[in-house]
């Protein structure tokens, strides 16, 4: 009986020891997927070109094997389960677009940083050796892409406008036959408007700060895109309408395909 009862307490010890050390800790807990809208494909000659929106005016691009961060913002833990960035771009100081605390914390280590001037006098000492300058009206080839600089700036140019014309980039990618164009902060500008053969826009809209729903409509009326996502749109006074945008839009040309996803997906938690 005695070695009976030795027996079930060395059981029920043994048990309890093998229950903590596979009980989950609040180190190897799971942690919940971040809160983000879902992934868009879009058909390229070279293969699908992922399109995964992170919040405001930051975007991670997928083609070919290649990650491609724009304005990384917002905190790490928003790109939690995505791939490392090959090249991150870039477009303007403002802490919305250049957000040193979220570059340290994502695995950076292999990217090449397409940025402008301004934005490469800021970035830290460690960063400096993957940085390529881009200016407005300049051109990169790199990883069997291609990088443009455009203009972006507020109308009217003025000494004390936030965004002065020559310090931050507009951006379009040339993605195997498929171009993609980053407005940054801008306002619907002749150089904007004068955009062609864009197939997917990703168009500001947000005052005081860029420019109003009805400018951002009429700038795309200009260009015509054949995809456009209203994103950058939380301003001054919360969230710009971009359902009125699509509706302006289509009232005129049904033939663009305006896309509204949740770049704002915490402030919904």
């Amino acid at each position: 009986m005695k070695s009976t009862l030795l027996l079930t307490a060395a059981l029920a010890t043994f048990t309890l020891q093998a229950q903590a050390q596979t009980a989950p800790t609040a180190s190897t807990a799971p942690t919940a997927a971040p809160a983000r809208a879902a992934a868009d494909q879009i058909k390229t000659k070279k293969g699908p070109l992922t399109v995964q929106p992170i919040t405001h005016g930051s975007v991670v691009f997928t083609w070919q094997g290649k990650t491609i961060y724009v304005d990384p913002y917002g905190g790490a833990a928003a790109y939690a389960g995505l791939a490392a960035p090959d090249l991150i771009l870039i477009t303007d100081i403002h802490g919305d677009h250049l957000d040193t605390k979220t570059l340290a914390g994502l695995s950076v280590g292999k990217a090449l940083l397409v940025v402008p001037q301004a934005v490469a006098d800021q970035l830290p000492a460690e960063y400096q050796a993957r940085v390529r300058v881009l200016r407005n009206g300049q051109r990169l080839d790199t990883l069997g892409l291609t990088v443009s600089a455009l203009p972006m700036y507020n109308l009217p140019e003025t000494a004390d406008s936030r965004h002065p014309k020559g310090r931050g980039n507009g951006y379009v990618l040339g993605l195997g036959g498929t171009n993609v164009y980053l407005s940054g902060d801008t306002e619907d500008i002749a150089e904007m408007r004068a955009l062609k053969n864009i197939d997917v826009a990703f168009v500001c809209m947000n005052l005081p700060y860029t420019m109003d729903v009805q400018q951002a409509a009429q700038g795309v009326l200009a260009f015509k895109p054949s995809i456009v996502y209203p994103y950058h749109y939380r301003g001054q006074n919360g969230l710009s309408d971009v359902e009125g945008f699509r509706k302006t839009v289509n009232a005129t040309n049904q033939k663009i395909d305006v896309r509204l996803r949740n770049w704002y997906p915490a402030a919904a938690q």
